[in-house]
């Protein structure tokens, strides 16, 4: 009896335990997404070493990361650099990639310096970054003023872009030569939990469930300066912002379309991959992942954004591609299989999450230019 007794109390301690592992492995593991720090790179991300430099290229790690096509930054403590196009032609060691070498705008490359590969090419601001005039703007929020950058242009329509995990404001700066040519005007929003923004009431970050609200102040704030119409522009939980303003806001028939890039609209993958990449052991992640949802208040009855294609009533362009961990292509594939009549999917592939852009600027932006010019 006293054994059945011992062996009971002992499963009986060894469940608790297991359950206390798995909440403390949520609270820990979602921290990625419930607690980003603005502008650094996703935990899980491309890591690669600097092997080499040399006139106009960098010596790297041969991965699938270094080897990705395109535009991409190397960013470490103190370091920020740009990449471009694989240079095949250089004599190298099979076990290395050599890249063109496009600037270093922080720091140095030294060899055995550990870089993560990130889509976010500038720092600074559009000013200092691009040569582009800019206004530091504060949009009224409802917990604060959000800091934002305002890009002057001569037409009605306004574009509110919005970044999202792993970047920070200033990863819009990518395209926004190309919007500015289009003589555009640009607001690129920071909000809740930047820096600079209000912080979250709870501390932690919600995939877009209640950030959202600070976009549509955005929207608000475009109108009162003379905005007829805005183009939503979001990356990542960006995104998924900007879907769930054409839902939610009173002011939703001024947006006359959503530009989508890797958008989140599958929350259970995202923090599931955001909890894999901080090394949660793999039996734990269920119990991480409902930790998680738990923590934010994302419940299992909750419709995700864009879920019901039958919402839409605007144009929407989609980027997206099969190489995204952190946000599945799956759901874009068939929002856009649903409604075709609306949604435009530009398939990306080999770029990882954020990433449409660097892959191939020059396709990405001809799409752009084609969904934007009966907009304008």
């Amino acid at each position: 009896m006293r054994t059945a007794t011992a062996t009971a109390a002992a499963v009986t301690t060894t469940l608790i335990g297991a359950g206390a592992a798995a909440v403390a492995a949520g609270r820990y593991a979602a921290d990625a997404a419930l607690r980003p720090e603005p502008g650094r790179p996703l935990p899980g991300g491309p890591r690669l070493s600097v092997h080499s430099t040399g006139p106009g290229r960098v010596v790297l790690t041969r991965s699938l990361a270094s080897l990705r096509p395109g535009v991409h930054a190397l960013e470490a403590p103190g370091v920020h650099a740009v990449v471009g196009s694989v240079l095949s032609d250089v004599p190298h060691d099979a076990d290395t990639v050599v890249r063109r070498l496009l600037s270093v705008s922080h720091g140095e490359l030294t060899p055995g310096t550990r870089v993560a590969l990130t889509p976010q090419v500038h720092r600074g601001n559009p000013r200092s970054a691009l040569g582009l005039d800019h206004a530091d703007v504060d949009v009224p929020g409802e917990l604060g003023p959000l800091p934002a950058w305002f890009l002057p242009g001569a037409r009605g329509t306004w574009v509110i872009t919005v970044h999202g995990l792993g970047t920070g404001r200033e990863h819009p700066m990518t395209v926004m030569p190309f919007l500015h040519r289009h003589r555009l005007p640009v607001l690129d929003l920071g909000y809740r939990g930047d820096i600079g923004a209000p912080a979250s009431p709870d501390g932690l970050g919600h995939l877009g469930e209640s950030e959202w609200r600070d976009l549509d102040a955005a929207i608000r704030y475009a109108v009162r300066y003379g905005a007829r119409r805005v183009v939503l522009y979001g990356w990542s939980t960006g995104a998924a912002m900007a879907l769930r303003a054409l839902e939610r806001s009173a002011l939703a028939g001024r947006v006359s379309g959503l530009v989508l890039d890797s958008p989140v609209m599958d929350w259970h993958t995202t923090l599931r991959a955001l909890a894999a990449a901080r090394g949660t052991p793999a039996p734990l992640l269920p119990l991480a992942v409902r930790a998680a949802e738990g923590r934010a208040g994302l419940r299992a009855d909750h419709l995700a954004p864009g879920a019901d294609p039958g919402a839409l009533r605007v144009p929407v362009l989609l980027f997206h591609g099969p190489a995204d961990t952190i946000a599945p292509w799956e759901p874009s594939r068939r929002l856009a299989a649903a409604r075709p009549d609306l949604v435009t999917l530009h398939t990306v592939m080999d770029a990882g999450h954020g990433a449409m852009w660097n892959a191939d600027p020059l396709r990405y932006e001809e799409a752009l230019r084609r969904f934007l010019t009966p907009l304008m």
